[in-house]
């Protein structure tokens, strides 16, 4: 799945908070969650524990990895829970 887009398209930050998403900020990278959709198949906690961390607070930490790194666990997510928007 490509945590960057919906049906092909780019996805906004406008687009995921309005559909429930919660944004976690990074310096190149946002990441955004919707606790709604999760199917806690953990693919995001096996992936980066650096990033995600389900005990922590926050639990995603866009910063503790590359970009291309948190970008590639986000596109893992099969359920979609999981979005991104890189930074110009």
């Amino acid at each position: 799945m490509d945590g960057g887009k919906f049906d092909q398209e780019p996805v906004t930050e406008e687009q995921l908070l309005a559909q429930g998403y919660r944004k976690y900020q990074g310096e190149g990278i946002d990441i955004y969650y919707n606790k709604d959709i999760c199917a806690h198949i953990g693919n995001c906690v096996r992936g980066n524990s650096e990033i995600f961390e389900v005990g922590r607070r926050p639990w995603i930490i866009p910063d503790n990895g590359s970009v291309a790194i948190a970008s590639y666990i986000v596109d893992t997510c099969p359920s979609g829970a999981l979005k991104y928007v890189i930074k110009k």
